[in-house]
């Protein structure tokens, strides 16, 4: 847990959740923050499974999971090639795209890109995203050509790709999997411009709906859908696929998370919990599943 990534923070407070339960229910665990040097303590310690709680670059983009896949140690959530494609928004659309998914169109761009072409292409508003963080780390709504060159400079700082995307007006969802299980759909609804950091760890005005209140037939296609998604960058073990849904009910794939927050705010154990799932039996649910892969 913990690292060095933009969310630090909140992988902090989901080992810190997830140990808690493992202690509660007999297991031998200790908690490993990365941000310090920890191989050696991997071995010394004569570790049998890792659960990996790691939000971000660093710990869930796939080079832990390839360190532990060197060193034989089974661990929890997607592999090394999965793990990488999530944390890549643009190529986990590509992807996407090549397999008839729904995603809102986007492109890369730089600080050098001209930006009137780029409003032609996608219109307007614009979501502006660094491709490589989570939680909606640096993320900006924008809605004319002014904020779209300033929310590209401030996306400069995170030192990735960045990514415009066509902004979808509609309801959001996500969708837990466990296991291959998709578990009951949340519907968000924030007062907010869209469901960003502050919405998602900081404030208490955001809604969520479980069950979504949606009819089971349409449920079960989005659950479909987004069962659909996760499989098709190659995830596995557990995690959590993000989309919307417009005024017409077309569903629109927004992302993959392969280590979701487990935090009291977080999504994964309020599906679960409406699942009959509670936190310590998902904790160890989620652990049962750890496995290298290569």
């Amino acid at each position: 847990m913990g690292g060095k990534s933009a969310e630090r923070v909140i992988s902090l407070r989901t080992g810190e959740a997830i140990y808690k339960a493992l202690i509660a229910n007999q297991v031998n665990a200790i908690t490993i923050d990365t941000k310090q040097p920890f191989i050696q303590r991997l071995i010394d310690e004569k570790i049998d499974q890792v659960f990996i709680a790691l939000h971000g670059r660093g710990g869930e983009d796939g080079t832990i999971q390839g360190l532990l896949e060197q060193l034989k140690l089974p661990y929890t959530g997607s592999g090394v090639l999965a793990s990488s494609l999530a944390m890549d928004k643009h190529r986990t659309k590509q992807i996407w795209q090549a397999n008839q998914l729904p995603t809102p169109n986007s492109i890369l761009v730089t600080t050098n890109t001209p930006l009137e072409p780029v409003i032609k292409q996608l219109g307007l508003p614009l979501m502006v995203k660094p491709v490589l963080e989570g939680s909606s780390v640096g993320i900006s709504k924008v809605n004319n050509i002014e904020q779209l060159g300033s929310a590209i400079k401030t996306a400069t700082q995170f030192n990735c790709e960045i990514m415009v995307e066509q902004y979808i007006t509609g309801t959001e969802y996500t969708a837990a999997i466990l296991d291959n299980t998709v578990l009951p759909l949340i519907r968000l609804e924030t007062p907010r411009d869209f469901y960003d950091f502050a919405a998602k760890y900081e404030h208490d005005d955001t809604t969520y709906i479980c069950p979504c209140g949606l009819n089971s037939a349409i449920e079960a296609d989005l659950k479909t859908l987004a069962l659909n998604a996760f499989l098709s960058i190659g995830a596995s073990g557990w995690g959590r696929v993000d989309f919307l849904c417009d005024a017409s009910g077309q569903a629109w794939l927004i992302e993959v998370n392969t280590v979701p927050g487990m935090t009291d705010h977080s999504l994964v154990p309020m599906a679960a919990k409406a699942a009959g799932i509670e936190f310590d039996e998902l904790v160890l649910r989620i652990l049962s599943t750890a496995k290298c892969q290569t």
